[in-house]
């Protein structure tokens, strides 16, 4: 490899990396544009969560078939890309199989990373079935239509394709090791259980076309690899990245229980404690924007909430195991999830053009994007929370809406209304006078 390609290999990774921690930085100013919450209690459990769940896919197999699917293209994806190491020393370097020293060890790496590499295939084929031939339920309703269900797609596409060129760079070094006389830079290195079927496909091609197709397949792996890494921030594929903080970060409180806000906490305090004097409040700052009770848009939302919307993998299983969705429904978890995603980079995209600033848009997630048929269809059952793989909480998001449409605009529905006056008139849900509950007795 002359001088010219190491450059140009120095110069496509700055490129790639480059715009990757470019939208890093946009992923992580998106999600600090909401509240503050402070999940950093017991870190112990945080830790043992995130092993658990983000790197023992523990909840993934509870449906074995797409469990066991997941695990062996998340195994061999990772797996196999820690061959780039080694990609980028010799493309820097130019130098070629460069760990191939470690011998034994070295023969076992790569034999591995093809096996794995033969099992992502058939798990990506079989991914695609269920997807596009079965027709699963989950993957056909209304919320994945278009862009959503066109990118579940390209990911398989994109993985076969990387996988593919991975087989076919080892078949052509192969076949260009067994040369009569060999090539200086092409050692013996390296087994290869799948690619040795792939190498006579080159038999009775000339060396130099070989050896060109060699070097094609090593480019368009690399740089398919950039591709990919770069086409997560567009893609639900962001999990890979996100599931483990996702994880660490997740509510440990008990499912059914339901956080306070704070400034009414306190003013319930203040009015059941006797020896408070409501005069002798700290004093109201009169330019300080008040709070806002629940949530309308996603700068409402807390950044964990926002840091659940980026992690979702829109795999629908919170919606399959819903009941209101089950039913027939408008809710479904998992378009909560969509929809508070899109609007977020919409407001990141608004921050963009105008350079840092967010300009109101007249538009919010509630109503625009999420409608209260849909927030008032949840019945908090907590099967969503359950149900997803990466422990996001579609609930958490539903009920900070709902809490905004009953405390800021009186908008809940008209039994739920009742119900409240009721509570606050009688001291029960029921319209009866205290003085009356006990009249059942004598009937």
């Amino acid at each position: 490899m002359s001088y010219l390609d190491n450059i140009l290999f120095a110069i496509l990774l700055a490129v790639g990396f480059g715009y990757f921690f470019n939208n890093v930085k946009k992923l992580r100013r998106n999600i600090n544009l909401g509240t503050n919450v402070d999940r950093t209690d017991n870190p112990k459990a945080r830790w043992t969560n995130m092993a658990m769940i983000a790197l023992g896919q523990s909840k993934m197999v509870k449906r074995p078939i797409a469990g066991i699917l997941h695990i062996i293209v998340y195994v061999g994806f990772v797996v196999i890309n820690i061959e780039l190491l080694e990609i980028i020393i010799d493309g820097l370097f130019g130098t070629h199989r460069v760990f191939a020293f470690i011998g034994v060890t070295y023969d076992v790496l790569i034999a591995s990373f093809e096996i794995l590499a033969g099992l992502v295939l058939f798990a990506v084929f079989a991914f695609w079935t269920r997807r596009n031939v079965i027709k699963l339920k989950r993957f056909v309703s209304s919320d994945l239509k278009g862009w959503p269900k066109n990118d579940a797609n390209y990911i398989l596409y994109f993985e076969v394709v990387l996988m593919t060129l991975f087989l076919l760079m080892n078949a052509t070094d192969l076949h260009l090791q067994n040369v009569p006389g060999g090539y200086s830079h092409f050692i013996q290195a390296g087994s290869f259980p799948i690619s040795q079927f792939i190498a006579p496909l080159f038999d009775g091609v000339s060396n130099e076309l070989v050896m060109l197709l060699s070097e094609l397949f090593w480019w368009l792996h690399i740089v398919g690899i950039l591709i990919f890494m770069n086409y997560l921030y567009y893609s639900k594929h962001l999990h890979i990245l996100l599931a483990f903080p996702n994880t660490y970060f997740a509510n440990l409180n008990p499912q059914g229980e339901f956080d306070n806000l704070a400034s009414v906490t306190k003013e319930v305090k203040l009015m059941m404690d006797p020896n408070a004097d409501p005069f002798a409040a700290a004093p109201v700052d009169e330019n300080a924007v008040p709070s806002k009770f629940g949530a309308s848009d996603v700068q409402d939302l807390n950044w964990v909430q926002l840091l659940n919307a980026y992690t979702c993998t829109e795999c629908g299983r919170c919606t399959s195991s819903c009941p209101a969705n089950i039913t027939g429904k408008k809710l479904s978890p998992r378009k909560i999830m969509m929809d508070t995603r899109d609007r977020l980079e919409e407001v990141g995209r608004n921050i963009d053009a105008n350079k840092g600033i967010f300009i109101p848009d007249n538009k919010t997630l509630l109503n625009d994007y999420i409608t209260p048929e849909e927030l008032w269809a949840c019945t908090s059952c907590n099967a969503c929370v359950e149900e997803c793989p990466v422990n996001i909480s579609p609930l958490s998001i539903i009920l900070d809406m709902r809490r905004y449409l009953v405390m800021e605009q009186s908008a809940a529905p008209m039994p739920l209304n009742a119900m409240m006056t009721n509570i606050e008139n009688n001291g029960a849900p029921w319209q009866y006078n205290q003085q009356d509950r006990l009249n059942w007795k004598n009937e």
